[in-house]
């Protein structure tokens, strides 16, 4: 990912270039695609102009560029460093709560799952308006509609995304359910409130296994009562115990005064406004390259690790 400085008549703003070789165009194009089906949408982050550009890279390699709004406070993972052992302050985590479910709305209304939600694929801008700030769902490389499987899960089993966000099944059966998101969800919960990833220091083989078992990562007693049963809900072991993001979003965890709702939706009225204001204005991208790569992975653990693993099942 590259910055780019953009020039429209006197003003300037700051873009964000994904790009990518010939042989990984069909993921930036499925994922600008989507990025255009949800364009608008609350919490997705936007794209710039209506297809890929093309490019070349120094070494004569043809390069794709797909432009995004620019997200000055980073991603979730980078914001997260800037808070006292990672944790954020529980206000902070029911509102970027809210924000992530409220982009699943959306996500899962258009029949596609994104199969690798995680800190690192979710971006913080701050709100114009006040001091507060928003989070928005990005990355969409290895989303699916809901029911596929993905091509590669057959030869990399048995991971569909980033594995210590993943759910049992789809680790078991590799089938892209708005479900797996809900899941995510739970885990990025919790590391919102312990700042560390889940199933630290599990290994990935011991990790799929446990997942086959239907384990989920250790929940610390010490989070509040509504957090810790917000998170065994995105837990649960049969995935239509789940609910949607539609029902998650009315969990007591996320209850909310009416004030300050009315005064969050305000403040993403005026973030749709700019970012309109910006795609109508931006017709092409400009250069500057960066490698995309995803790399999976296979591999088996023993029945001596899974016993010596002390988890959490729910």
């Amino acid at each position: 990912m590259s910055v780019l400085r953009n020039r429209v008549g006197v003003s300037e703003y700051l873009s964000a270039v994904k790009n990518s070789y010939e042989e990984d165009y069909a993921n930036l194009q499925t994922e600008l695609d989507i990025l255009l089906e949800l364009r608008g949408y609350p919490n997705i982050v936007t794209c710039f102009g209506d297809s890929l550009e093309e490019s070349f890279s120094r070494s004569g390699k043809k390069l794709y560029k797909l432009q995004l709004e620019f997200a000055s406070k980073g991603s979730l993972s980078a914001f997260m460093d800037n808070y006292a052992d990672r944790k954020f302050p529980e206000p902070l985590i029911k509102d970027f709560t809210w924000m992530i479910l409220e982009g699943w709305v959306s996500v899962h209304g258009h029949s596609y799952a994104h199969c690798d939600i995680k800190p690192d694929n979710l971006l913080v801008f701050p709100c114009p308006s006040s001091e507060g700030y928003e989070i928005k769902i990005s990355d969409f490389g290895s989303a699916l509609e809901v029911g596929d499987v993905p091509k590669f899960w057959e030869t990399n089993m048995p991971w569909m995304g980033t594995p210590f966000y993943m759910s049992p099944e789809s680790v078991r059966d590799g089938v892209a359910e708005m479900s797996v998101d809900l899941w995510s969800v739970g885990c990025l919960v919790l590391e919102m409130y312990t700042g560390v990833i889940p199933w630290e220091g599990v290994n990935l083989h011991l990790l799929a296994t446990l997942l086959c078992c239907g384990e989920a990562t250790e929940i610390p007693e010490s989070l509040p009562s509504d957090a810790k049963d917000f998170i065994q809900t995105c837990f649960s072991r049969e995935p239509e115990e789940r609910g949607s993001a539609t029902k998650l979003m009315s969990h007591p965890f996320l209850s909310r005064p009416q004030g300050e709702e009315n005064r969050r939706r305000e403040n993403k009225k005026v973030v749709f406004v700019e970012v309109a204001q910006v795609e109508n204005q931006t017709k092409k991208f400009q250069q500057e390259t960066n490698d995309r790569c995803c790399c999976c992975f296979r591999q088996e653990a023993s029945k001596a690790e899974v016993s010596s693993y002390k988890g959490h099942t729910v």
